[in-house]
């Protein structure tokens, strides 16, 4: 039996006791990562739980937390102050009322690590598989390579087996079709039966992703270890890109407005600098985590990199023949089904490009107006592409707030004041005179009016403006000065 006394005996993991030394006598079930502020519908009885305390902002936000372990059980919480300056006085003080046992983890030492000596202690110690069966998943699962793992499974198992995710990829899979309709039928944090059975593979990544093995009986003790080790390999190979892509932050903070060398920074990708790419930028207002794990889900298949500024999450894509047209329609597809399956904080994508290295910065202002323009539709999940807005309305949104003010009211101050004055909309009818390519009797047509009154209208409006609408650069300026609104 695995106890928490025993986490700190195990070498290389340097655990040191805060508080609760009374109680590392409690068995260890599991592990489990979160960065939840309220972990309560997540956590299980016997778990450790591991954090990086990211939902810690200020005193008092421990007890929530804290308290969310203590109902549901767990065994320990081990916690890394790397991000806080130290373990905050407030956890340490909730751990102690509630009585669970904090261990801290040494700033540089990565969570990898620790779940992967964790789930290698707890497996070796259960023995879940059956010895030899044991072995050989321990042994396939050395390099952490998830095509030999699961290939390694399958064979223990005795059946073909796959990892779907909670988008409805299919991560890795030991036959080449894997059977459709299985994550609709998935429960997160439940194993569910049938023709195929659904194991949750556990983790602390937001996106689950489920084994699924043909098989209506099956040695469970096998396939429970099979998951525990994908969920391992998962998070190792998520801290090899991170670690990767942590290159590339000065890139990715020269893209939020940053100064810098977009040549030298973008050399840090790996991607190839003669070719053109996109740039994406994520907004999760509830969950700035999520965003990385979105753009790793959903750019899986393309060359990229990814990193975080502020609460906004940024990826370079290479834009060649592996990117598809339809990208943003499949990206929002994924993205409902995740929200059905699992449950879903807003997700808003924005595209710009493509660009060479050097209208980067062009990109990336394309990419923030067409998040906001996902974001103003009203709906949890949008994906737009810049490519997909009207070019004019590119110009505008790129321009200053004060200069964008200051072209309304020069252009339209008059009109405005006079429809306020008078009580007139003469400002909706020259702009959907414009938006019917100035045709009085479509204008007139969309405004529900006689084509007399319409074209009455439009010589009232050229009047008070002082400007003839019939002339085609005078058009264009009354348009953007509409759009500038």
């Amino acid at each position: 039996m695995t106890l928490v006394k025993t986490l700190l005996e195990i070498p290389g993991l340097r655990l040191r006791v805060r508080t609760g030394s009374r109680l590392l006598g409690r068995a260890i079930s599991r592990i489990y990562v979160t960065e939840l502020p309220d972990p309560s519908r997540y956590v299980s009885a016997g778990e450790l739980v591991l954090s990086g305390l990211l939902w810690w902002r200020r005193p008092g936000d421990a007890e929530r937390f804290v308290g969310a372990l203590a109902r549901a059980g767990v065994a320990a919480f081990a916690a890394s102050g790397a991000d806080t300056g130290g373990i905050p006085d407030d956890v340490i003080q909730a751990c102690a009322q509630h009585g669970i046992p904090l261990l801290e983890v040494p700033a540089d030492l990565s969570f990898a690590v620790i779940t992967e000596r964790v789930v290698l202690a707890l497996a070796a110690d259960r023995g879940t598989a059956p010895g030899d069966a044991h072995r050989r998943l321990l042994s396939a699962a050395g390099d952490m390579s998830l095509p030999v793992l699961l290939r390694q499974g399958a064979i223990e198992l005795g059946a073909p087996c796959w990892v779907i995710s909670g988008t409805g990829r299919v991560v890795a899979g030991t036959e080449p079709d894997a059977p459709a309709g299985l994550v609709e039928r998935f429960a997160p944090h439940r194993p569910v039966h049938g023709e195929h059975a659904l194991l949750p593979i556990g983790g602390r990544f937001r996106i689950p992703w489920l084994l699924a093995i043909r098989a209506t009986s099956w040695p469970e003790a096998i396939a429970d270890e099979l998951a525990g080790l994908i969920g391992l390999a998962r998070a190792r190979a998520d801290q090899v890109r991170q670690t990767g892509d942590r290159a590339a932050a000065p890139l990715f903070r020269l893209l939020a407005g940053g100064a810098g060398d977009p040549a030298g920074a973008f050399a840090a990708t790996g991607l190839p600098a003669a070719a053109p790419v996109r740039v994406l930028l994520a907004r999760t207002p509830d969950d700035t985590a999520l965003g990385l794990e979105v753009f790793s889900e959903l750019l899986a298949d393309v060359s990229s990199s990814a990193g975080v500024v502020g609460d906004e999450t940024y990826a370079v894509v290479a834009a060649d023949e592996k990117w598809p047209w339809e990208w943003p329609a499949r990206a929002s597809d994924a993205l409902s089904i995740l929200d059905q399956v699992a449950g879903l904080s807003p997700v808003f994508i924005g595209i710009g490009g493509p660009a060479t290295v050097s209208g980067l910065r062009g990109a990336s202002q394309e990419a923030r107006y067409a998040v906001e323009v996902a974001a103003r539709r009203g709906e949890r999940i949008g994906v737009v592409a810049g490519e997909d807005i009207p070019v004019h309305r590119l110009l505008v949104a790129g321009a200053p707030d004060e200069l964008r003010r200051s072209v309304r009211d020069r252009v339209l101050g008059p009109l405005l004041a006079y429809d306020q004055a008078q009580g007139t909309d003469l400002v909706r009818t020259v702009r959907v005179f414009l938006e019917s390519a100035c045709s009085p009797t479509a204008a007139a047509k969309a405004l529900h009016v006689h084509v007399n009154t319409l074209r009455y209208r439009i010589a009232r409006a050229c009047e008070v403006l002082g400007l003839d609408l019939t002339d085609f650069p005078t058009q264009v300026d009354v348009y953007l000065a509409l759009e500038a609104r």
